[in-house]
């Protein structure tokens, strides 16, 4: 698991695979210099609200994270998510390859 995340790591940082990476370090090196104050506290109340409107996390009572309603809403979420990922990348294919097509069964936005 912690090789597929590397990787994933590398890939959104546009890093080669062979690339060495940086020292575990350098990133707690960084997070205790950077001054938070109360930001931590403020970011993660925007999340929890943000969380609760989309009925992610309930407001009564203490959530765990790893709680299987919060994990199956996620998985949902995901999955709405590669379908619309889905549905762009083969509207994109069918853009190149038949663009008389999509012409004749699209309308154009306003």
């Amino acid at each position: 698991m912690r090789y597929v995340l590397v990787l994933i790591g590398k890939y959104l940082l546009c890093l080669e695979l062979t690339d060495p990476g940086f020292h575990y370090s350098v990133l707690s090196e960084f997070r205790e210099s950077f001054n938070w104050g109360a930001a931590e506290e403020q970011i993660f109340n925007r999340v929890l609200a943000i969380c609760r409107t989309k009925g992610l996390v309930r407001k009564r009572g203490q959530q765990r994270t790893d709680s299987t309603e919060v994990l199956a809403a996620i998985r949902t979420l995901n999955r709405l998510e590669l379908v619309g990922e889905t549905l762009r990348a083969v509207l994109n294919a069918l853009a190149v390859v038949a663009p008389d097509w999509m012409r004749a069964h699209s309308q154009p936005m306003d």
